[in-house]
């Protein structure tokens, strides 16, 4: 019994010269690693217009069904994203995803992206579904947001080169 008391003790004596590993958080924050999979954020071209094209190939990828996609077509008038259609509703239930990336993975465009952010806690249940609007980036040209007016037959101008992204 006092063989036991003194393994532990001796435990406890090696470990109080070791660094500690346990951080102040809410006022230190650590640093995630790299591959890290936080807060959804959906993208924009350089001019722009959203990368996200309403193809729904995330919703179809995501095993916990926590994505909703509707599509509608893009015009001259009011162009939204490069292609034939863009997202007009995009919504992801936060309470149902688990952060897997596979929407992230499937996106053609890579529209979705889940940055670092992981600092997510809700009210309530309304607040926990992220609606397009909280999930765009925003862009630091104020005249560089979606809805556009674009010339017909110029907005192929306005897009990046799809076939060879640089």
């Amino acid at each position: 019994m006092v063989i036991e008391i003194i393994k532990g003790l001796a435990t406890t004596f090696k470990h109080i010269f070791q660094p500690r590993l346990t951080v102040q958080y809410p006022e230190e924050k650590r640093e995630v690693r790299p591959r890290f999979k936080g807060r959804h954020v959906l993208k924009r071209y350089d001019n722009g217009l959203e990368k996200c094209i309403g193809c729904s190939l995330c919703a179809a990828a995501c095993p916990a069904d926590a994505i909703f996609v509707e599509a509608s077509e893009n015009t001259d008038k009011v162009r939204y994203s490069p292609g034939e259609r863009y997202a007009s509703v995009y919504e992801i239930n936060m309470l149902r995803c688990i952060f897997c990336g596979y929407c992230e993975d499937a996106c053609p465009t890579e529209a979705i992206v889940l940055e670092h952010e992981y600092a997510l806690s809700y009210l309530d249940r309304e607040s926990a579904i992220y609606v397009k609007d909280k999930l765009l980036v925003t862009t630091e040209l104020e005249d560089l947001i979606t809805p556009m007016e674009v010339e017909p037959g110029a907005f192929d101008r306005a897009i990046p080169d799809m076939e060879n992204p640089d």
